[in-house]
């Protein structure tokens, strides 16, 4: 499974996107959404819409980061049917007899 991560960053962007790789002072990046709120709750754009398909990582400075912090699990169910392998485990169903 892909390890997808929350991250602010300082101009107070909010980021959702895949965790590649991470250094004392970088992070690397790719399938990066932007978390855009709304009255109804919150919505998602792309992020870094005009970067290369065939090197779509991106490294972020750690200095210019507020917080990397883990995703709700119906977050990153979302974030896998659309970036990761697009298996999706169903909900467990109890059965009444």
């Amino acid at each position: 499974m892909i390890d997808v991560k929350l991250i602010r960053i300082v101009t107070g962007e909010e980021i959702i996107a895949e965790l590649v790789s991470e250094e004392d002072t970088t992070i690397v990046v790719k399938n990066g959404l932007v978390v855009i709120p709304s009255t109804q709750g919150v919505g998602f754009a792309p992020w870094a819409t005009i970067i290369s398909k065939e090197k779509p990582e991106i490294t972020l400075d750690k200095r210019n980061l507020i917080y990397i912090v883990d995703l709700d699990e119906e977050v990153i169910k979302k974030y896998n049917e659309m970036f990761g392998s697009k298996l999706v485990t169903p909900d467990s169903k109890k059965l009444i007899v």
